[in-house]
C-alpha cells in the first residue's frame, strides 16, 4: 500500500516535497516512481528510481528542477519539486513496479491515492 502526501498551493517559483511512504518489507526491492495528471489530460511519468537509488530517471519536463529520492529504511520515496510552474499543476501519484524500470505507467503494478500540488502564477 502507498500513501502519498505533502501536496498543496505554492506560488510560481516556489518548492514542495512529497513523500509517499509504503506499507510491507518489500520495499527495498521495489522500482519507485512518481506521475501526475494535470487537469483534462492523461497521466504522464515524471520521474523513477531504481531500489538502490544509483539510477534515476526523469521526464525533460522536469529535469532540473525535480528530484526523486528514496529511503529504504523508512520505506518513502521522495519527490523535492523545485522552481514550481503552474504547468506543474496535477494530481501527483506514486507507483511501485516490481521489475521493469523505466517510464511506462502500464510497468508500475502498484498506485498510492494521489495527492494534489496547485501552483499559482
Amino acid at each position: 500500500q502507498l500513501q502519498a502526501s505533502g501536496g498543496g498551493l505554492v506560488q510560481a517559483g516556489g518548492s514542495l516535497r512529497l513523500s509517499c511512504a509504503a506499507s510491507g518489507r518489500t520495499f527495498g526491492s521495489l522500482i519507485m516512481g512518481w506521475f501526475r495528471r494535470a487537469p483534462g489530460k492523461e497521466r504522464e511519468f515524471v520521474a523513477a528510481i531504481m531500489r538502490s537509488v544509483d539510477s534515476t530517471l526523469y521526464a525533460d519536463s522536469v529535469k532540473g528542477r525535480f528530484t526523486i529520492s528514496r529511503d529504504n529504511a523508512k520505506n518513502t520515496v521522495y519527490l523535492q519539486m523545485n522552481s514550481l510552474k503552474p504547468e506543474d499543476t496535477a494530481v501527483y501519484y506514486c507507483g511501485a513496479a516490481r521489475s521493469m524500470y523505466g517510464s511506462r505507467e502500464q510497468w508500475f503494478d502498484y498506485w498510492g491515492q494521489g495527492t494534489l500540488v496547485t501552483v499559482s502564477s
